[in-house]
């Protein structure tokens, strides 16, 4: 190799010289990014909830467990999402419930 040319970077490394490994990793993920990220995701998930129900006013016949009334179909479909929201809520904390009962015997017997 002739005087003054270097030797080429060895595969997965950067070739120029003044950079170094630590500068190529990338950045570390962070609760505040995740945070941010949830943030961002929040508002653009209720942005799209409002022109939804904006969308939605018009009046719906709704009939359930012998009640019967008329409401705009984003708020019906509104409690529909609520009351699913809640189902997973209870059943999730349950099943959580169960499972941390479940681990601390486990680690009673092995005591």
């Amino acid at each position: 190799m002739p005087q003054g040319e270097s030797s080429p970077a060895p595969a997965g490394r950067p070739a120029d010289p003044g950079s170094s490994a630590e500068n190529s990793r990338p950045v570390p993920v962070t609760r505040t990014s995740v945070a941010w990220a949830g943030v961002w995701a929040a508002a653009l998930v209720s942005v799209a909830f409002i022109v939804f129900m904006l969308q939605n006013t018009a009046a719906t016949q709704v009939s359930f467990l012998g009640l019967h009334g008329t409401l705009p179909l984003a708020v019906a479909m509104l409690i529909a999402m609520i009351s699913g929201i809640l189902l997973t809520l209870v059943l999730g904390t349950a099943r959580i419930t169960q499972l941390r009962r479940l681990a601390s015997r486990r680690r009673r017997q092995n005591r």
